[in-house]
């Protein structure tokens, strides 16, 4: 497995690690970002090759990675003037960690299939600490056999990979998660800071309702930080409101009720016209 050639495109706050713990796992890895200067920090950490643009980078590639913002970068990365389409090998495969719409996993799946090529949509979950400590969820659509080829090359940064479905079912999986995390953490802002106002001690608070009903990733996480005012960490504010976004759209299509995620989502658009887009989510207490 050591032999294929990969190519991560997309070097933030996730993809740096994620592609970091590929060259480790001692795969030959070239990388793409649109800033230079994130390649050129990546290369410096870790053995691979960076290229100029998409095209360039995926010349050789086996297995082409993506993890980008939202359904327009990934599309120009794929399709742009240098998009990866345009120079992936027959029969190679591209696997997008974008958090993004199951609309363009099926239109880039489509498009993929013409040109020879497989697609599988997968995107992540677990946040930056996640890519970091190499610990990531990853939630796949896709043919199964695809995937199968994958999956191994995948579990270098994840401690679950598990395949939901056709394509698009990976995307469509992310938005449950991003729907169930924001109601945890509107409950989650709302308890913090009724024991606040109550005189509670909330690292006791929580130590003690964390072993209950009531305990979540959230809360063991996130609740001492959220008593404390710390939010410079995690999955930023402008993050999840693209998410929820997304969420939103896809259920004017399958006509799912989203009554307290919609109410969230204004909250995050609130803390971001007041310039907290860059903090983590769980500042939504900020708004009590």
């Amino acid at each position: 497995m050591s032999n294929l050639n990969i190519t991560f495109l997309g070097l933030g706050t996730m993809g740096y690690p994620m592609a970091g713990y590929l060259s480790k796992a001692g795969y030959k890895v070239s990388v793409y970002n649109r800033t230079k200067s994130k390649s050129d920090s990546w290369i410096s950490n870790y053995s691979g090759k960076a290229f100029d643009t998409p095209r360039d980078a995926v010349n050789n590639a086996d297995i082409v990675f993506a993890c980008v913002g939202n359904d327009k970068d990934i599309r120009d990365i794929c399709l742009g003037d240098n998009g990866a389409f345009g120079s992936m090998k027959n029969g190679s495969i591209f696997v997008d960690h974008t958090t993004a719409s199951a609309n363009i996993a099926r239109e880039l799946n489509s498009i993929a299939m013409d040109r020879g090529l497989s697609f599988i949509d997968a995107p992540v979950s677990g946040g930056q600490a996640g890519a970091e400590n190499g610990k990531l969820t990853v939630m796949a659509g896709g043919n199964e056999a695809v995937f199968n080829k994958v999956k191994d090359v995948i579990s270098s940064y994840a401690q679950a990979v598990t395949l939901m479905g056709s394509v698009g079912s990976g995307q469509l999986t992310k938005m449950v998660n991003q729907i169930c995390i924001a109601g945890l953490l509107q409950g989650l802002s709302e308890g913090i800071n009724f024991a606040k106002l109550s005189g509670l001690n909330i690292e006791q608070v929580v130590e003690v309702i964390s072993k209950g009903a009531a305990g979540s990733w959230q809360m063991q996480n996130r609740g001492i930080t959220m008593g404390k005012g710390e939010f410079n960490f995690g999955f930023a504010t402008e993050w999840m409101h693209k998410d929820l976004q997304i969420c939103i759209e896809e259920s004017r299509k399958n006509s799912a009720n989203l009554p307290i995620t919609k109410i969230i989502d204004k909250f995050y658009a609130n803390l971001i016209e007041n310039g907290h887009n860059r903090l983590d989510t769980s500042s939504l207490i900020k708004l009590l």
